[in-house]
């Protein structure tokens, strides 16, 4: 049986993967160093799951799942070396998808300072204590802040950065982006009345400030920690109704990039102070449809084009969208980056590594992970990596290559 093994030449740290794309939020493994390949290698275990596109997170001993058991939300705490269960807290949904799509969560737990917290499809923000799994609170935000339903459902990931839980609501009359109290669940503000797109909140140092950036439906916000006043807002949708904008933002220094689908394309943003400058824009360099892009050394690696047509995989220059070099018909998936390399996701199941090099796109290794389909990111901490489809979450062993 052809299993995964990451193979590379140092780890150097363990480090724990606690939300959505890693430490960072920016879909990179700070702590690896060295060459990964993928050969044959032991699986240390796998489990069957309830529905959902919600991503594992880790920390320490912990992995935390978010999925869906019939008519049920579940937040369940695995051991991450053996996948034993050692907690599970559950409610009610009744959440249905309009396309007679996945009905479980979309929404990546965040762990912070022992405590889980969770954004489930029907907009229902739980704070759970990490070792217990005992619930601290919750709060109805589409009750709370009148939030019609979207077409996917609720899909942000919350951030947790000091004492505030950040989260994408959507609601109308100020409820775009709101700020929880880490500690009870209040309202600490709300701001803007941008609708909720299917992007994640990050934090960022832009220009020595630091700020709340979000891709919403509308398009770019960025708004202060401390107050949700609005630093800059730039508009970037699609005309279609049926749109989404999922990409989360990518910050580099001064510069800002958005990728949408549906003839929204590309563009790159430099802040001044508190103004926008467009750098470029464009729909034929990198079109993202649901996956994050990732940024190493000034060059970008994502996916283009609409999941359903068949998307391409390709590398362009940050600060001029030139395309370097383009993978037709590669099939949609998720890429993240570990050092000098692409660990690619393809919904079929199969995981490559690749060169993340502007020169040319250049296979190191390959191997059929788990069947179709695969479109969660993986989880990557204490040299292991996890990995889920639809019907299982499965480890894999990372260790030293020969």
């Amino acid at each position: 049986m052809r299993l995964l093994l990451l193979a590379i030449a140092a780890i150097c740290s363990a480090a724990d993967w606690p939300q959505f794309l890693g430490p960072h939020r920016d879909g990179t493994d700070p702590s690896f160093s060295g060459k990964p390949s993928l050969t044959d290698a032991r699986q240390l275990w796998k489990k069957d799951v309830g529905a959902g596109f919600s991503a594992p997170v880790v920390s320490g001993a912990r992995l935390i799942l978010f999925h869906r058991i019939v008519d049920k939300e579940v937040v369940e705490c695995l051991n991450a070396a053996s996948g034993q269960s050692q907690w599970k807290f559950e409610y009610p949904t009744s959440y249905r998808d309009d396309f007679g799509f996945d009905e479980g969560p979309r929404g990546t737990p965040a762990i912070a300072n022992n405590r889980v917290y969770t954004f489930g499809a029907e907009g229902m923000l739980h704070a759970l204590d990490l070792t217990t799994g005992k619930k601290i609170w919750s709060v109805d935000t589409h009750a709370k802040f009148g939030v019609r339903k979207a077409f996917f459902g609720a899909a942000a990931s919350p951030l947790v950065e000091g004492a505030a839980v950040y989260v994408n609501v959507g609601g109308p009359n100020g409820g775009g982006l709101v700020a929880f109290s880490a500690t009870d669940g209040k309202v600490l503000w709300s701001s803007t009345n941008d609708e909720a797109g299917y992007s994640s909140p990050i934090a960022a140092t832009i220009n020595g400030v630091r700020s709340i950036v979000c891709f919403t439906r509308a398009g770019l916000v960025a708004v202060d920690p401390s107050t949700g006043k609005v630093r800059f807002q730039f508009p970037w949708r699609s005309r279609s109704n049926a749109s989404v904008n999922s990409a989360v933002p990518v910050i580099a220094g001064n510069l800002i990039f958005l990728s949408a689908s549906y003839n929204t394309g590309s563009v790159l943003l430099q802040v001044t102070g508190d103004k926008l400058t467009t750098v470029w824009s464009s729909d034929e360099a990198l079109s993202s449809h649901y996956a994050s892009i990732v940024h190493k050394n000034g060059y970008l690696y994502g996916f283009h084009g609409r999941q359903e047509f068949g998307q391409s995989l390709r590398c362009i220059e940050l600060k001029t969208g030139k395309v370097k070099w383009n993978v037709d018909s590669f099939g949609a998936g998720t890429v993240s980056l570990l050092g000098n390399s692409l660990l690619i996701l393809r919904e079929s199941g199969e995981a490559v590594i690749a060169t993340a090099n502007p020169a040319a796109y250049k296979v190191e290794s390959k191997a059929q992970l788990l069947p179709a389909v695969v479109r969660s990111y993986p989880a990557i901490a204490a040299g292991r990596v996890f990995i889920r489809n639809e019907k299982t979450l499965a480890a894999y062993t990372i260790t030293g290559a020969k």
